[in-house]
C-alpha cells in the first residue's frame, strides 16, 4: 500500500505510460470533501479522445470539483473515473499529471525570464519549442516587444504585464509541455473584451487535436465544444452538444438566452 499524499490520496498506482489517446469516463462518481455534504452526485459521462467539453453552471455546482478529481488532488468517495479505460487510480500519480496541462484563472507567474516562466526551467524543452508555440497560440508578437523578449525579467505573479499577457504566457506553457489532456478552469473570465478575441483564437489552437476540458462563465468562449456539461448543486443536468441542449428548452437554455440578453443590453 502507498503512503498517503496531500488530502488521504494513495498513490499505489504504477501505470506509467508516455503517451495517452485521452479518452475520459465518470462513471457514477460521488464526492464530498467530508463526510456530510456531497458536492458531485452519480456523476455520469463519456468524452471521446480528442473532443472539448465545456462544463457550465452556476458558483458552487461542481465544476472544479471534477476537475480536481481528474487530476487526483481529492480522491472521489464513490464511484470510478478512467482514462482510456484505465482508473485513475490505476496510473502512477506522477505520470498521470504529466499527461494534462491545467490552465487556471489565477495565473502562477514567478519571478524569472518569461522564457523560464513558460518552461518552468525544464532544461528538455527548447528555445525552438517556446517560439514555436508562442507563435501558434499569438503570442509571439507580444514577446518579441518586450524589452529584451522572452530574456525579459517577470515580476513576482507578473505584475507588470497585463492579465491578458499574462494568461497568453501560460497558454504557450501549457502547450510546450505537449499534455494529452488540456484544462482551462474560467482561463477567459478576468480578460477585457479587447484581449478576448486573442485569446478566443489561442484556445481553438490549444485544444486543436488532444482531449480539452474548458470551464468558463461565459459562454461564447465555449461555441466549439463537441460537449457541454451542465452542473447544478453537483447534479450533471444536462449533457451534449450545443445544438441539441438549446432544443431541450432546459437549464441551458436558459443561461444561454440570460446571457445574450445581458450581452443585448449592454
Amino acid at each position: 500500500m502507498g503512503t498517503f499524499a496531500p488530502h488521504g490520496i494513495f498513490p499505489s498506482g504504477t501505470f506509467a505510460p508516455q503517451n495517452i489517446k485521452g479518452k475520459i469516463e465518470f462513471e457514477k462518481v460521488w464526492f464530498a470533501y467530508n463526510d456530510e455534504h456531497y458536492v458531485l452526485k452519480d456523476v455520469n459521462f463519456t468524452l471521446a479522445a480528442g473532443e472539448t467539453l465545456a462544463i457550465v453552471g452556476a458558483t458552487g455546482s461542481g465544476k472544479s470539483s471534477s476537475i480536481s478529481l481528474l487530476g487526483r488532488f481529492y480522491d472521489i468517495s464513490k464511484g470510478k473515473i478512467l482514462i482510456d479505460d484505465v482508473p485513475i487510480s490505476d496510473y502512477e500519480l506522477g505520470a498521470l499529471r504529466r499527461l494534462m496541462s491545467i490552465v487556471l484563472q489565477d495565473v502562477f507567474l514567478f519571478a524569472g525570464t518569461v522564457f523560464e516562466n513558460i518552461t518552468l526551467r525544464d532544461e528538455a524543452i527548447s528555445r525552438e519549442e517556446v517560439i514555436r508555440a508562442a507563435k501558434l497560440v499569438g503570442a509571439h508578437e507580444f514577446i518579441t516587444r518586450l524589452p529584451g523578449g522572452y530574456d525579459y525579467k517577470v515580476m513576482e505573479r507578473g505584475a507588470t504585464l497585463a492579465m491578458g499577457q499574462r494568461q497568453l504566457i501560460s497558454f504557450v506553457r501549457a502547450l510546450v509541455f505537449k499534455p494529452s489532456i488540456l484544462i482551462l478552469d474560467e482561463a477567459t473570465s478576468s480578460i477585457d473584451s479587447e484581449s478576448e478575441s486573442i485569446i478566443q483564437k489561442a484556445i481553438e489552437k490549444l485544444v486543436e487535436g488532444r482531449t480539452s476540458i474548458v470551464i468558463a462563465h461565459r459562454l461564447s468562449t465555449i461555441r466549439h465544444a463537441q460537449k457541454i456539461a451542465v452542473f447544478d448543486r453537483g447534479e450533471l443536468k444536462e449533457f451534449g452538444s450545443h445544438e441539441t441542449l438549446l432544443a431541450q428548452n432546459g437549464y441551458y437554455k436558459k443561461l444561454y438566452d440570460m446571457q445574450f440578453m445581458t450581452q443585448q443590453s449592454a
